[in-house]
């Protein structure tokens, strides 16, 4: 998986390529499914796992912010997976805060990862680890949401798809003095970052 993401270009960072070949995707997705294909997959709850190539592509747009000792957050962390990677990114002296309001899914990925801290929260963040280096946000708000601006740190960068039918993918820096720089990166498609119960009844 990781040698057909080099190939195409879209890994080109060795440390992501590494630590992405080191978490096992396989341990993430639901039995049966073929856990290396580059498509997103249902993972119950009408949450998906991202493609391969996404969660590289919103790695890789985070890897400086994910140096040893920084302190990541991973919104709608589903399964666990990129989660597990930021952990490793991080370092034992850094911290990884994964939020999913499924509560099934917590319980599973917590399962599937140790080291890492999953809470059963909503959609806005975990402030009590706050400010963060990193934040990743692996669903689509309809615009970027002023809770998780705040929960980043000066020189810290946001990676969130923004929008309903029509989604990019945000790159967002909060610069030394706070002020924000937002740019997008490509175009997405992504579920919506919704309530649980919204979740539930597939709005």
């Amino acid at each position: 998986m990781v040698e057909h993401l080099q190939r195409y270009g879209v890994i080109s960072s060795k440390k992501v390529a590494e630590v992405m070949e080191t978490v096992d995707r396989a341990l993430f997705v639901p039995d049966g499914n073929p856990p290396y294909l580059d498509s997103p997959m249902g993972i119950g709850y009408n949450a998906t796992i991202s493609a391969p190539h996404m969660h590289a592509t919103c790695f890789q747009l985070l890897e400086e912010n994910l140096q040893p000792g920084m302190r990541a957050l991973d919104v709608g962390s589903g399964t666990g997976y990129l989660t597990a990677c930021f952990a490793l990114m991080v370092g034992p002296q850094g911290r990884t805060v994964g939020v999913e309001h499924i509560p099934e899914l917590v319980a599973s990925s917590i399962q599937n990862i140790e080291k890492v801290q999953l809470h059963h929260y909503g959609r806005l963040g975990w402030p009590e680890a706050a400010p963060y280096d990193a934040i990743h946000v692996g669903a689509a708000a309809p615009e970027i949401p002023p809770a998780l601006i705040e929960q980043l740190k000066p020189g810290g960068r946001m990676v969130i798809p923004v929008g309903n039918i029509f989604q990019d993918l945000k790159v967002v820096d909060k610069n030394s003095d706070g002020s924000i720089s937002v740019r997008s990166e490509t175009s997405v498609r992504y579920v919506p970052l919704t309530s649980r119960d919204a979740q539930l009844r597939n709005e």
